[in-house]
């Protein structure tokens, strides 16, 4: 579980290595918020990807008799973000595409937005996110047809170092029929 008082106590001492006076009107309640927004903008370290798994199977059968087997469900612009374990820095303006082909059952498509939610909830690599995501999926489906497509900005790139604000970083995660039929990644833009 997250230490929201030990991040207290930590915060309070950037605050003083950055020449600060932690206890300055603007700066006396700055640790308690940011102990708090780091216990929610964090909250999937508390949940392994299988833990996340159980967490959110919630499944349909799809035998019905109707549906074709090769069917794929796309879900695209899925908002999410994160934190890179670099700089522990923004990764913003993202978006998730999440693509599976169903063997006999199919996740509510909520859990798939929430599953990135979770997933990003941690200090993470943009291509670590992907594979996690990926994992999840395919534990609660049992397909290994996914795809997951991952854009966004990272503030360690736009706000200091190199400083270029418009670049965007993207990665592709393909599993299965995903990574070897070609026509199966046009449903993915």
């Amino acid at each position: 579980m997250i230490d929201t008082k030990a991040i207290e106590e930590h915060i309070r001492g950037i605050l003083v290595a950055l020449g600060e006076d932690p206890n300055r009107e603007g700066l006396v309640e700055t640790p308690k918020r940011v102990a708090k927004m780091y216990e929610e903008v964090f909250a999937g370290m508390n949940y392994t990807n299988h833990e996340l798994a159980d967490l959110l199977n919630k499944t349909f059968s799809e035998d019905d008799g109707t549906t074709d087997s090769d069917q794929v469900v796309v879900m695209k612009d899925i908002d999410l973000f994160s934190y890179c374990e670099h700089h522990m820095a923004l990764m913003y303006d993202m978006k998730a595409t999440v693509a599976y082909i169903p063997k006999g059952k199919v996740i509510g498509l909520s859990k798939i937005a929430r599953m990135c939610d979770m997933a990003g909830r941690r200090l993470q690599l943009q291509e670590r996110l992907g594979r996690d995501i990926a994992d999840i999926l395919s534990e609660i489906t049992g397909s290994q047809d996914i795809a997951v497509i991952l854009e966004g900005r990272h503030s360690c790139v736009s706000a200091r170092g190199i400083k270029k604000t418009n670049a965007k970083t993207k990665t592709v995660e393909l599993r299965g029929r995903f990574k070897d039929e070609t026509a199966l990644q046009l449903y993915l833009h």
